[in-house]
């Protein structure tokens, strides 16, 4: 029997949501390991919603959930909903609706809240003893609720390379323990079961995002 994996989507898009590239290797990468990939999103207003052509935001409003059914195929139910008793992992993808949807981090840096839903089904897995799977910004949710912990967002020195490398400075003034990792690395921390990898923290080229991922998801399974 495959492992039973929840995904949990800020919305549809790398700049109000979820990062689709990143959300469909990840469905990918389980499928190729034989898991069953659980999604989830919370049912509230997005922040706001960005045109995409423009990178500015707009005077629309949409739904969480509605839109991350655009990359679930409508195969997508409430967070809510999520019980860790019948899941053996949690995966949550990057893209800057982490920063925006599941937490205020976007606009308050270190001194964020994450979404009480996102932070009891974060602290439901981790008191259950499952992994986690984060990729690019979504390890700021781990940095915020688990202090101590170690992880990776790609490179603390910012470069080209490394355009938002300032996030791991920021997430060691919480009192995490940061590693460096290149973009088709990953980093576990096994006493909170925790698996990070960059993603797209890193201007890299897609096919070595998707292999990280892969990792990442891999991992997630071996500890399950």
């Amino acid at each position: 029997m495959g492992k039973r994996v929840a995904v949990v989507l800020a919305g549809c898009g790398v700049y109000d949501g979820s990062e689709i590239h990143e959300s469909s290797a990840v469905l990918v990468h389980l499928s190729r390991e034989g898991a069953q990939a659980e999604v989830y999103a919370p049912n509230v207003d997005q922040m706001h919603v960005v045109d995409h052509v423009k990178g500015q935001p707009t005077q629309e409003k949409r739904n969480v959930l509605v839109e991350s059914a655009r990359i679930a195929r409508g195969n997508i139910k409430e967070l809510t909903k999520l019980d860790v008793k019948g899941l053996d992992a949690l995966i949550i993808p990057g893209g800057f609706g982490v920063a925006k949807n599941l937490s205020t981090w976007a606009t308050q840096g270190k001194n964020c809240t994450v979404s009480k839903e996102v932070e009891d089904v974060l602290k439901a897995f981790h008191a259950a003893k499952k992994p986690i799977g984060l990729c690019c910004i979504s390890p700021v949710l781990a940095a915020k609720i688990f202090p101590g912990c170690e992880l990776t967002v790609g490179h603390d020195t910012e470069c080209e390379k490394w355009p938002y490398a300032k996030t791991a400075e920021t997430m060691k003034e919480l009192g995490c323990k940061h590693i460096n990792k290149h973009v088709t690395e990953v980093h576990v921390d096994m006493k909170n079961k925790l698996v990070t990898t960059s993603a797209f923290m890193c201007n890299a080229p897609i096919h070595e995002i998707y292999d990280g991922i892969g990792k990442m998801v891999k991992e997630v399974i071996r500890l399950a």
